[in-house]
């Protein structure tokens, strides 16, 4: 089934089902066997190296039932919050399985993990003087320091955290630093892994692989110094870049080992388990979003579907739309795809700001009203960040699996509801402005007017 007919097929499910329409305007949807077969190349691609954890990045899909799947699936998990820490737990995920990445961790953060065992990767020395103070005897956590390589930047300024400036790790090129990652090793023998991250959409395979080469040199520069071998396993991050252009995946996962191994040959030998923090790479494509056009217009000239899917749930496009371009298809009220001539058309979205736009003049179908469009390639963060201008209820989200002919949809994340939104927004605390505070004091004296 191509890629086409399996949305078409979705859609006329979802309307059927009442899940997408009137009722519910905007919803998310969840390919269940794509997920497992991204898993599966993942797996794959790394099948020579003898230890290798593959840790799924929770911010790139923070739904439990996702995470369970992922779970099931062989995956570990990457947090960076408290929040996504308890998440990979309720999923299932066993402690040791959880890789903890905050870069601004509390000391309440810090020592639920070394408590439970959870690894953990300190973003600067100073952390590790808290991991040192609150560490148990016994503690069973994995704990690394995380190191910039001060490669240089991708295309997208945001998603490159090897730059001079950048706010994550200790900086390798900065005078000083690489001395004092050593002797941070020789008075620590519990830190036992580096950890690097060099960006992820915008930056090539190439400078990724120079940027993990590099940490490869300072694990074996760590060995001499401290005379043993102390770092056991490199945690290489993730951010293996998406192609959002077309339903071809590439870069793929063995294109991103292939790079690794040309960079430097003994990365993935076996001597080093191996941590991946993927989560773009795993979601993006077995995943969209769907919105029904409310209404069609013209303005100067131009014809602008105004539609429900816009800045609430894709932040990024609208805010960066050079850098998170979406593609987006035309679909009858059935979830048909429409085969009329394209016209240069604006997709909107539902936000009161003129810039809640995803698409200017795109070339599509003539939408009308009761249309729906789809934005592909959404199965990563666009699920993840809704955005709560408007106070605008987060959409739900919907698994699929298509089975002996037939599509099956199963309640991810079920929609918002207004109630809640309001719930959301302080209600049962109304009167507090009112009645909670005391008066200030009446200055009888007072000159003010």
């Amino acid at each position: 089934m191509t890629h086409q007919k399996k949305i078409a097929s979705v859609l006329r499910q979802a309307t059927a089902d009442g899940v997408l329409g009137p009722e519910h305007p905007v919803a998310g949807f969840i390919d269940v066997q794509g997920i497992r077969d991204s898993v599966t190349a993942l797996h794959k691609a790394f099948a020579h190296v003898p230890d290798a954890l593959h840790a799924f990045a929770v911010k790139a899909c923070p739904l439990v039932p996702v995470l369970r799947l992922l779970a099931d699936a062989g995956m570990g998990c990457e947090t960076a919050s408290p929040g996504e820490t308890r998440l990979a737990l309720a999923a299932g995920f066993a402690p040791e399985r959880i890789v903890l990445d905050s870069p601004a961790k509390t000391r309440a953060e810090i020592s639920e993990a070394l408590t439970l065992g959870i690894a953990l990767n300190a973003d600067n020395l100073a952390e590790l003087d808290r991991i040192d103070a609150l560490r148990p005897a016994r503690s069973r956590s994995v704990v690394g320091l995380r190191v910039n390589p001060q490669v240089g930047g991708g295309s997208i300024a945001a998603m490159s955290t090897a730059t001079p400036h950048s706010k994550f790790g200790v900086a390798l090129d900065d005078p000083g630093a690489r001395a004092r990652v050593l002797d941070a090793f020789l008075q620590h023998p519990w830190l036992t892994r580096l950890h690097a991250h060099i960006g992820s959409q915008g930056c090539s395979l190439q400078l990724i692989a120079r940027g993990l080469a590099t940490l490869h040199q300072l694990a074996e520069e760590i060995d001499a110094h401290v005379g043993r071998r102390q770092v056991t396993s490199l945690d290489l991050g993730g951010g293996l870049p998406v192609n959002f252009s077309d339903d071809t995946v590439t870069p793929t996962f063995q294109e991103y080992v292939r790079a690794l191994t040309d960079a430097e040959p003994a990365l993935l030998d076996g001597r080093y388990q191996v941590v991946t923090e993927f989560g773009r790479s795993l979601l993006a494509k077995n995943g969209f979003t769907a919105a029904v056009v409310e209404y069609v217009k013209q303005s100067g000239g131009r014809r602008i579907a105004l539609t429900h899917a816009g800045a609430q749930v894709a932040t990024r496009t609208v805010f960066m739309p050079d850098a998170w371009p979406v593609r987006i298809t035309a679909h009858g009220p059935d979830g048909r795809p429409k085969t009329t001539a394209s016209v240069p058309q604006d997709v909107a979205g539902p936000l009161c700001f003129a810039g809640d736009m995803v698409a200017h003049e795109r070339l599509l179908p003539e939408l009308a009203e009761g249309d729906l469009v789809v934005l592909h390639d959404t199965g990563a963060y666009y699920f993840s960040a809704p955005w709560a201008y408007n106070s605008i209820p987060r959409p739900g989200v919907h698994g699929f699996l298509h089975r002996d002919g037939a599509v099956e949809l199963a309640t991810v994340r079920t929609p918002q509801t207004l109630a809640e939104v309001v719930e959301e927004s302080g209600s049962s605390h109304g009167p507090a402005l009112l009645t909670g505070l005391a008066p200030a004091p009446h200055d009888e004296h007072s000159d003010c007017s």
